[in-house]
């Protein structure tokens, strides 16, 4: 039998980042053009209230745990312990100017230097283990709240973070109401988005999980992928009203003057995102009448009309960065600079299962080949 073609390679989809070219095969989220992301199978509506390490077991073992199981891989989380101290010597010594997720990148790259086993799938276990303490270590040392708290694992992974971070003035109870759904939300995107790509295409040099967790923290870092939170709140605040007629007015001012509607669009999904569905409505639960989830709420409704009138638009809908920005100030996490920080807290579970994946199961075990894509040289002049 022939082998299927999944996709005509043309000399047009050269220099176009790889964008919609078939490379491999991902196991633990999909994402749909109209349904959105789903996780092994489950939409990512099911699950955006589950305990947030059930959901980290469905990735790592493709099953939802039954209540024996989710209590047993708790106490193997716990039992890692707290992350070697080493790596808050590091942090301290820090330029604070440095961005949160520069900081990120090289506390993952010391907690594997002090760490690391040698072993994919025990590092992976370990590293989710450990990143909210190294986060909230960084929220901490680069804030200047004080010095790190002492980490009580038994209060569970986003408890555990909360308490952690400490955060001056906040409502704690809806800081962990926040962040378990966002947690769960953020932790995985299909194969192909360009943090997970490079954790796993460094990895395929057999370079250890932290230092290809770091390279895709670095990716995450960009303004066009995980700091688009970031760029949401700053629009969010630059539009200023919640006024309808004001908010079209102000958009229709930035699509004339050639401006970008952040927080609309997105490269794959042709609706609204259903995480940002869900957003929306946890914003409504916890902080309706926050005047900065006021604006967002009211440019959902009258960005996307604007936003139809332009049939060059294939998606005129908000994406999860629309809203997630609105509803971490509104709780007490009013610096944007950390907020890919955040994003990377979440995603750093999903892109090291899938370098698990990649690593130890596809192709019998034997892990995806060396990453070496062609590059096709083009016409030079004789010397």
């Amino acid at each position: 039998m022939a082998e299927e073609i999944l996709y005509q390679l043309t000399r047009a989809d050269l220099n176009k980042g790889l964008r919609g070219v078939p490379i491999g095969t991902c196991r633990t989220s999909r994402v749909d053009p109209e349904a959105g992301v789903s996780y092994v199978g489950y939409p990512i509506q099911d699950l955006a209230f589950y305990d947030p390490e059930a959901v980290v077991y469905l990735l790592l073992e493709r099953e939802l745990p039954d209540e024996a199981q989710l209590t047993a891989f708790k106490a193997d989380l716990r039992a890692r312990g707290p992350m070697d101290p080493g790596v808050l010597q590091v942090l301290e010594a820090l330029p604070r100017e440095g961005h949160p997720m520069e900081w990120l990148c090289v506390g993952l790259i010391t907690l594997g230097m002090l760490s690391k086993t040698g072993d994919y799938a025990q590092d992976a276990r370990n590293v989710i283990a450990w990143a909210p303490e190294l986060i909230a270590a960084i929220f901490r040392i680069r804030s200047g709240w004080g010095p790190p708290r002492t980490s009580e694992p038994q209060r569970g992974l986003i408890e555990n973070f909360v308490h952690l971070l400490g955060v001056p003035g906040a409502d704690d109870a809806k800081l962990v109401r926040l962040l378990r759904t966002f947690y769960v939300l953020h932790l995985d995107h299909g194969g192909g988005n360009l943090s997970t790509f490079t954790g796993k295409a460094v990895a395929s040099a057999l370079t250890d999980l932290y230092s290809s967790l770091a390279a895709a923290m670095a990716g995450l870092y960009g303004p066009l992928h995980g700091r688009a939170n970031q760029d949401c709140l700053a629009f969010v605040r630059r539009v200023g009203t919640s006024d309808p007629g004001a908010v079209e007015a102000f958009v229709r001012r930035e699509l004339a003057s050639g401006g970008k509607i952040f927080g609309f669009g997105h490269a794959v999904l042709r609706a609204e995102d259903p995480r940002a569905t869900i957003e929306y409505a946890l914003g409504e639960e916890i902080c309706p009448d926050d005047p900065t989830f006021a604006v967002a709420r009211t440019l959902r409704e009258v960005a996307v009309r604007v936003l139809k009138e332009h049939p060059k638009i294939s998606n005129p809908y908000p994406n999860v960065d629309a809203v997630s920005g609105s509803l971490l100030n509104a709780v007490g996490l009013t610096d944007p600079d950390y907020y890919t920080a955040l994003f990377g807290l979440s995603r750093i579970t999903g892109i090291a299962t899938q370098i698990v994946d990649e690593r130890l199961r596809f192709r019998d075990g034997k892990g995806v080949p060396l990453y070496r894509p062609k590059y096709i040289a083009e016409d030079q002049p004789q010397r």
